[in-house]
């Protein structure tokens, strides 16, 4: 018997930060996440039931995937396994997965297995996993901050219930907080520390619904006033922080998501909200030529020919980008999101071009009308090309009654916004007379 034992124990808990110390010993303590964990939704109910199959746990960082892995195994009696992506090879997790082969054939026991950061997995490592987890010799809880349905195997996803994890609300940061103030032998409460209103709102904002992230600051804080004032006030919590950082990863969803948000709200007419996810990007990392090029593109498939000026307004701002750089770039993309955000908006000419695609790609290829064909070269006059064209300048209004495709086909229809409006009522007018007047040539294809 080692005298020294529950000594050392105490040293090691003691070593550990406050967010490990204060990780919830029930599911009764387990804040957030309600979505999928609260009554009558499917995790909570596949745990009434004891049906614990394999899952995937996928959210940002201190959210709880490893608290709550580790929740289910205590509350259905199951063994708990737990291994890290990052360090383990394929001989390891072998090993893991016959042990829990033996253990279930030995007393029935059930082992859930959680590795965490799974998507570092190669597809063969995955593929390991498999056999078991479809024997259900093991409960894989797979947890990861990469979508699953881009970093994971199809045959993994397709045997897995996929919970998607949010980040925490800051009632939940607000809880998690306060239970570790008072809490004397796992938390701060020993201490006998208060903490302002503002210093507690501060604290949740800033740490973006992570968890663990909340809970460093708030021991930072409550450790560095421990022996003077005893009071963590919004300036001791401003300086218990770093400044923060925006989660960003390049080829991952903060990445598409919020340049999707930054385009909508350019299509919503929204330039409050386009400014809120411009400067989101750029703060956290984004390239700015990334950015210049999405609103090149906004600027013809959301705007058109609405206001003919959106496009180069992009195009220049995009040259400035890649001319001047950040951090001066920023003003000539706030410039040109705004504009684009406030312009008439037209998706005209990008339904136009699709319908065109579709109906070349499902179709039979109309031919070059005879008329329209190029008459410039020698012998061109022999094959009857170019014959009965009639050049649009010649007429008084600029306009000919002239066949251009052969076959009637409707692809642009201008909106009833902006510069759209002055070229619908143009084509409807045109589009009548073509209608009323037969083509002034004859030379339509095969002719």
């Amino acid at each position: 018997m080692n005298l020294f034992a529950a000594a050392e124990q105490q040293n090691r808990d003691n070593a550990r930060p406050l967010a490990a110390r204060m990780r919830p010993g029930s599911l009764a303590e387990f804040c957030g996440q309600q979505h999928i964990l609260g009554d009558g939704k499917l995790l909570r109910r596949m745990l009434d039931a004891d049906r614990i199959g394999s899952m995937i746990f996928y959210g940002p960082p201190g959210t709880g995937k490893t608290t709550l892995a580790e929740l289910i195994a205590k509350q259905t009696r199951r063994h708990f396994e737990r291994l890290n992506a990052t360090t383990v090879g394929v001989r390891e997790v072998r090993d893991v997965l016959q042990a829990a082969a033996d253990r279930l054939a030995a007393d029935g026991t059930q082992t859930v297995l959680f590795i965490d950061e799974l998507h570092r997995f190669s597809r063969s490592q995955q593929d390991i996993l498999l056999p078991d987890v479809e024997s259900g010799v093991i409960s894989l809880i797979g947890a990861t901050t990469a979508n699953p349905f881009f970093s994971l195997v199809a045959p993994l996803i397709s045997r897995s219930q996929v919970f998607e994890f949010r980040e925490l609300a800051k009632e939940d940061l607000m809880t998690l907080m306060k239970r570790a103030l008072a809490d004397q032998r796992r938390g701060l409460g020993s201490l006998k520390v208060s903490v302002t209103d503002e210093a507690f709102d501060f604290l949740a904002t800033l740490t973006d619904g992570d968890g663990r992230r909340c809970l460093t600051a708030l021991e930072i804080a409550v450790l560095s006033v421990s022996r003077t004032t005893k009071v963590v006030d919004l300036s001791v919590a401003q300086e218990s922080m770093q400044r923060r950082v925006v989660r960003f990863d390049p080829n991952g969803d903060d990445h598409y998501d919020v340049a999707s948000a930054f385009i909508k709200s350019i299509r919503g007419s929204d330039p409050d909200a386009a400014m809120y996810w411009l400067a989101r990007m750029l703060e956290s990392g984004e390239d700015p030529r990334f950015v210049a090029r999405r609103l090149v593109i906004s600027a013809s498939e959301d705007i058109g020919n609405a206001d003919p000026m959106g496009l180069p307004i992009a195009m220049a701002a995009y040259q400035a980008t890649e001319t001047i750089g950040m951090p001066e770039c920023r003003i000539n993309l706030a410039q040109a999101t705004t504009y684009l955000a406030c312009a008439p908006k037209s998706n005209a000419s990008y339904l136009a071009i699709d319908a065109a695609l579709a109906d070349i790609r499902q179709n039979t290829v109309v031919p070059v009308p005879m008329h329209l064909r190029d008459g410039h070269y020698a012998g061109a006059a022999r094959l009857g090309h170019g014959k009965g064209y009639q050049y649009a300048h010649d007429s008084a209004d600029g306009w000919v009654n002239q066949d251009y495709l052969g076959v009637e086909k409707v692809y642009y229809e201008p909106v009833d916004r902006g510069h759209e409006q002055e070229f619908r009522e143009r084509l409807n007018e045109l589009r009548r007379r073509r209608r009323e007047t037969p083509p002034g040539n004859s030379n339509l294809p095969g002719q």
